[in-house]
């Protein structure tokens, strides 16, 4: 496979495995939920690298679909490239504004979307999809760095959305009026493709000219252009005309078929029984739904101007560059998720992709939850004012549901210092004991991690089908220093249950044969999490 070289490319292909992972702090003033937890439609405020990683432990392989929609790199976003990658080349780079007079801006764009994807790849499920929104600018790269994170066998389709419905008069070349949406999955073979509702305008296409109790249809055509002899023969209408198919055309059936189909009342010879035969299409027969089509026109899926105005009656006075319209959002909603799907978005924006969950689920019934991660300082007064508001309810709102409020709930969290062994070590910026169990727990097992089961009181932080997991520890130095697994802490462990027990402590003061015995793989803090990984 081809592979998209880049300058920076060999220092960020792994950094999304060595950056570190943070705390995840609840800010329950910004949410609208009694007690702030993960398990809950959320807000994230912060770098969306890091904040990706920090809800990897517990979303990892449980994300159905993801749509972001990044910077476009046009030159004039003025987007700043931030990752601390360890490379004297990149150090330069950071905190530098990238504008069209940067002449490595699109290395940089790169260097900051291939670790972002990797990590948003292992969000997935496997039948799971991504949905990326781009322009003319970035297009080519990053299709072929989508097919060199997601294998370019999962590349489903390009979509083309219309974004604007005006010629714009002053283009100095073409006017511009599509963007594109790249769709990827996790695994293609595993994916599938939900079907669009038809509509009333395409179920009035079939009548009932000649009263058949099977119901409506529709008159299909016949003839095909892939000819073959023996499907190229004259027939005789009921009116006595005789009729063939155009030259270098055949019919679609055999004549034997074609027979059976008279037989059955399948075909239609028009009113006079003189025209050509067409095949009579039930739409009692037809599938339920309609394939989508890769042109999204802005009457189906929404466009710019529509956006604009979304978030404008939304909060008023705010504005707001380049938002997607809700219906875009709902649109690919409606072909990638079910009912109780986890949708991501780590280029939050105005909150545009959580209103479109949150009305879906309005509609039918459905319990989809949304994850936003947004990096800017307008997280809180845009993105989650504008969640905020739509649950609530938009008094002015033209859309009842939306008057009434759509419901639900959200947990605000922001990003917290990073978990690092040298931390622990010098005992300098520890962690809470929830976020070291998730942290612990996921990079151990390599599983995802349930706050719900956590036990604190006996140090229980979850299981695998092989495993109990356990974390003696406390966020306090002197606690640290004094504390280890004793005889005492490993029976307070319960009694066992098939399972080894792996167990992570500062010390211990048990000799092999006492581990053994208590069936316990010990780790010490904080230099062996990654020892018995798997």
């Amino acid at each position: 496979m081809p592979t998209l070289n880049f300058k920076g490319k060999p220092f960020v292909q792994n950094y999304h495995l060595s950056a570190p992972y943070h705390e995840l702090i609840p800010k329950k003033d910004k949410g609208l939920s009694d007690k702030p937890k993960l398990d809950d439609n959320l807000i994230v405020h912060g770098d969306n690298l890091k904040a990706l990683k920090a809800l990897l432990p517990t979303y990892a392989g449980k994300v159905k679909c993801i749509y972001i929609d990044p910077p476009y790199n046009t030159g004039n976003e003025n987007w700043v490239y931030n990752d601390n990658v360890n490379s004297p080349m990149i150090q330069d780079w950071l905190g530098k504004v990238v504008d069209r007079d940067d002449l490595t801006r699109h290395d940089k764009w790169l260097c900051m979307m291939m670790p972002r994807l990797k990590l948003l790849r292992e969000m997935l499920q496997d039948d799971g999809s991504i949905f990326v929104s781009i322009d003319d600018n970035e297009d080519h790269h990053l299709r072929m760095l989508l097919d060199e994170v997601f294998g370019e066998d999962n590349f489903v389709a390009t979509i083309g959305w219309q974004k604007k419905f005006s010629r714009q008069s002053d283009a100095k070349w073409f006017s511009d009026t599509y963007e594109f949406i790249l769709v990827y999955a996790r695994k293609k073979e595993s994916w599938k493709l939900n079907l669009l509702p038809r509509t009333e305008t395409q179920n009035a296409r079939y009548t009932n000219k000649n009263n058949d109790p099977r119901g409506p249809w529709s008159p299909d055509n016949l003839v095909v252009k892939t000819y073959s002899a023996d499907y190229d023969y004259p027939i005789k209408t009921p009116g006595g005309r005789t009729v063939t198919p155009p030259s270098g055309f055949c019919w679609r059936v055999s004549k034997q078929r074609f027979e059976e189909l008279v037989e059955e009342n399948r075909i239609w010879f028009g009113e006079t029984g003189n025209n050509v035969p067409r095949l009579k299409r039930f739409l009692s027969e037809v599938q339920e739904g309609l394939v989508p089509i890769t042109l999204w026109l802005r009457d189906f899926a929404g466009d710019t101007q529509e956006a604009v105005r979304e978030v404008k009656n939304l909060l008023q006075t705010e504005k707001f560059d380049s938002p997607k319209p809700v219906k875009l959002l709902t649109r690919i909603l409606e072909v990638a998720t079910d009912k109780n799907s986890i949708i991501l978005d780590s280029y939050a924006g105005s909150g545009t992709t959580a209103q479109a969950v949150l009305a879906l689920n309005k509609e039918d019934g459905g319990n989809r939850r949304f994850i936003l991660v947004e990096c800017e300082d307008y997280a809180d007064k845009i993105t989650a004012e504008r969640v905020r508001r739509v649950i609530r309810g938009v008094p002015k709102a033209k859309d009842e549901d939306l008057k009434k409020g759509l419901g639900g709930t959200f947990s605000y969290f922001e990003l917290g210092k990073p978990i690092e062994a040298s931390g622990i070590l010098s005992g300098k910026n520890l962690p809470s004991y929830l976020e070291l169990a998730r942290y612990v727990f996921y990079t151990a097992t390599g599983q995802d991690f349930d706050e719900k089961k956590l036990d604190e009181k006996r140090s229980f932080i979850g299981q695998t089908k092989e495993r109990e997991v356990y974390l003696i520890y406390k966020p306090d130095v002197e606690y640290l220093k004094k504390t280890a697994l004793t005889l005492d802490a490993a029976r307070s462990l319960g009694p066992l249950n098939g399972k080894r027990r792996l167990v992570f402590a500062p010390a211990k003061y048990l000799d092999q044969d006492q581990l053994a015995q208590f069936r316990i793989d010990f780790s010490q803090l904080p230099f062996e999490i990654y020892k018995l990984a798997g």
